[in-house]
């Protein structure tokens, strides 16, 4: 970790590229896999190529976004958190009215993009902003406020499967329904690392809410999402390739919980728990695709 002489003399693209979290990327992919997942689906394996782009292009400017307004909401918190406490805009690397112009031109850049789509996928776009930009308060008067990040994750489903079908059908629910509940699961596994700093600091998360029952949470989140995924991998018939990428993912979330439920687990298990997620959700997406032909 760099020192704050060192921070002070670092480019400005480099610590905007800090405040957009693309230094650490698997907050980013970890929110275009959902989308993924509905746009192959949706076009049984076979989206258009542009398509495929915009979702991709449209979730790094969303996420990159949802970012800048987190750490302009959370400004005075972030320093008193050991993780985020070198922010660009908690550190004051930046100043305010950079990040409100960064933030500006991610959305911009979004909204660009959503143009690309049809009108009801735009309106999508449109409905998620809000929640988007609430967010970082939910966690100041929600007690789980991990739920409306899973909501603000599950438009991107609602918004590529309706890209592709220009629909919302059942099969897109339970994808949604997967979604939000395979995000309650992670977020929760990562809120752990932050819970004494949460709960000194008077700020609500999933793993306080839960409190020593977060384990058993997170393990029925994980079992919610497999359950949906099965639905839905019968409900448009994927192949068997798809059903040993879910034997796979349900492997890997079972030995999560199991760790989970041991006793004093070091913060750093939270992180790297976290980012196997991203790995298990293209081992999923990848058994999407080929089970989808």
């Amino acid at each position: 970790m760099l020192s704050a002489p060192e921070r002070k003399q670092e480019p400005v693209w480099l610590v905007i590229i800090r405040l957009l979290r693309w230094h650490k990327p698997e907050g980013r992919l970890i929110l275009m896999i959902p989308a993924l997942w509905a746009v192959f689906l949706a076009a049984s394996g076979k989206p258009p190529l542009p398509l495929v782009g915009v979702i991709v292009l449209g979730t790094l400017a969303t996420s990159a976004a949802g970012c800048v307004v987190n750490d302009l909401w959370d400004r005075d918190i972030d320093p008193q958190v050991e993780r985020t406490r070198d922010r660009p805009l908690a550190s004051r690397a930046l100043s305010i009215k950079v990040g409100i112009a960064v933030g500006i031109v991610a959305l911009a850049c979004a909204a660009v993009l959503a143009y690309y789509l049809n009108p009801l996928s735009f309106w999508l776009s449109v409905a998620a902003v809000p929640v988007i930009l609430l967010y970082p308060g939910a966690k100041r008067v929600f007690p789980v406020p991990q739920l409306v990040l899973s909501i603000a994750w599950g438009f991107g489903v609602l918004i590529s499967w309706s890209a592709v079908t220009q629909t919302l059908s059942q099969p897109t629910w339970i994808l949604w329904g997967a979604t939000i509940l395979w995000t309650l699961g992670f977020d929760t596994v990562y809120a752990l690392s932050d819970k004494e700093d949460d709960r000194r600091i008077g700020i609500n998360s999933s793993a306080l809410f839960f409190g020593d029952y977060a384990p058993a949470a997170i393990g029925i989140f994980f079992a919610g999402t497999i359950l949906l995924l099965a639905w839905l991998g019968m409900a448009i018939a994927l192949g068997f390739p798809f059903w040993i990428s879910l034997a796979l993912a349900t492997i890997a979330w079972t030995w999560q919980y199991l760790q989970l439920s041991k006793k004093d687990l070091p913060n750093s298990a939270y992180g790297q728990m976290f980012r196997q997620n991203v790995w298990i959700g293209f081992i999923l997406l990848a058994g999407m695709i080929i089970g989808s032909f």
